[in-house]
């Protein structure tokens, strides 16, 4: 008698860990989204900040119409309806060119003493440093997650519901290099 006790004890207490492992898996794959959503919420919001932006800086930049150009490129690229992915590597590219921008402005006093600009730049400056917290946010629940499917034993139900890592945010090799000023102001 003691021994069926025993047996529908265990059972009970796998099939409880079994519940918890699914549920504890889901709602780490959530945040995941969660956080990746909220990356491309605070992109179209940044994004939305930027048509004001360069139509402050046309009016006094002759030469840095090439990085304008891009900008622009970037922005209307980076919502059409496409994957979150795509999204995300289009934000890191434009963080960068609005870094090469914000360089750029250095030679325009007048721009620099322009309050529209003043506050559109601080606006924008504000974002980014939104997305780098939201950006690290998102890594640390990737790994999160990663490190639960990848573990023993949710690694077993894991493999069972198709649970499959992601990716963390990484910045591309040329985007961490330092930023040749004297290059920018030719």
């Amino acid at each position: 008698m003691g021994i069926i006790y025993f047996g529908s004890g265990l059972i009970l207490l796998i099939a409880l860990w079994y519940i918890w492992a699914v549920n504890n898996l889901i709602a780490k794959r959530n945040r995941v989204k969660q956080c990746r959503s909220g990356i491309c919420v605070a992109l179209k919001q940044r994004n939305d900040m930027i048509p004001n932006l360069v139509a402050a800086v046309k009016s006094y930049m002759g030469h840095e119409n090439e990085i304008l150009t891009r900008i622009t490129e970037l922005r209307s690229h980076s919502f059409q309806p496409s994957q979150e992915a795509e999204q995300i590597k289009s934000g890191n590219e434009l963080s960068g060119l609005l870094t090469k921008l914000q360089l750029s402005v250095e030679n325009y006093p007048e721009l620099k003493a322009n309050e529209q600009f003043h506050r559109l730049q601080n606006s924008i400056e504000d974002m980014e440093l939104q997305l780098q917290a939201i950006r690290r946010t998102y890594n640390a629940a990737v790994t999160d997650y990663n490190n639960t499917i990848e573990m023993f034993p949710s690694s077993v139900v894991a493999r069972q519901q198709g649970h499959h890592q992601e990716e963390l945010i990484d910045i591309p090799e040329p985007e961490q290099q330092n930023v040749n000023v004297a290059e920018l102001l030719r």
